[in-house]
């Protein structure tokens, strides 16, 4: 089990002003002072018969002012973002282990997995498809519409496991002899790994399958 974070620094996980922040609010004053510097020289120095209209360094001056506040805003949310993502990492650390639901593909080497299906609820009958990693279908039964999880052995037609590897699940729900929807199941499986990245909290659950943090709908002890 491993987790790992990407993209946090001691800094921001400390809590404290980064170097890049403090050379930021250094180059800002820095370039305020200048700036008013110009301004001064600018007034000192202008035509007396044709002025610069007062408003005019008034629109100057909040100009930079504004400039100046949205570097500190990007500054401090650049500094929150890297604190959330410390404490999501925090967090998910009691998930490794635990069995996800989820939207997935999950992992089959013989062991059987635990799937959730959607039925309409007009539906009369319904058919599990299960899929392998190409996107075949490999398997197709007949389920009660009224069956809330099941459990699949991974045992094909023949009576044999079918190969190791992920396979996902849909549902093909039935009524008057057609298909009213297809919807994929959800799968419990187990996490292996958390990991930050720029799209939010990653876990890796076992064969390889991502999935977001935020796709996980509960999560429960290992059967």
């Amino acid at each position: 089990m491993t987790i790992s974070a990407i993209g946090t620094t001691p800094s921001a996980t400390s809590g404290q002003p980064s170097a890049t922040n403090t050379q930021g609010a250094t180059a800002i004053s820095s370039d305020f002072e200048t700036f008013l510097q110009m301004l001064s020289v600018q007034m000192r120095n202008q035509d007396p018969l044709n002025p610069v209209d007062s408003s005019e360094y008034a629109v100057q001056l909040a100009t930079f002012s504004s400039v100046e506040q949205q570097v500190f805003t990007n500054d401090l949310l650049t500094l929150i973002s890297a604190q959330m993502g410390s404490l999501g990492m925090s967090g998910l650390a009691s998930w490794v282990g635990m069995e996800a639901r989820v939207t997935a593909p999950a992992a089959f080497s013989g062991e059987p997995i635990d799937v959730v299906p959607r039925v309409e609820s007009l539906a009369d009958a319904a058919f599990v498809r299960v899929l392998d990693e190409t996107g075949n279908e490999v398997q197709r039964f007949a389920i009660d519409p009224s069956d809330q999880a099941l459990r699949w052995t991974g045992a094909g037609d023949d009576g044999q496991p079918l190969p190791d590897g992920n396979y996902s699940f849909e549902v093909e729900s039935w009524s008057n002899g057609k298909v009213l929807a297809t919807y994929p199941a959800d799968v419990y499986t187990r996490i292996t790994e958390a990991r930050g990245g720029s799209n939010g909290m990653m876990l890796i659950a076992a064969g390889g399958v991502e999935f977001l943090s935020s796709q996980v709908i509960s999560l429960r002890e290992p059967s």
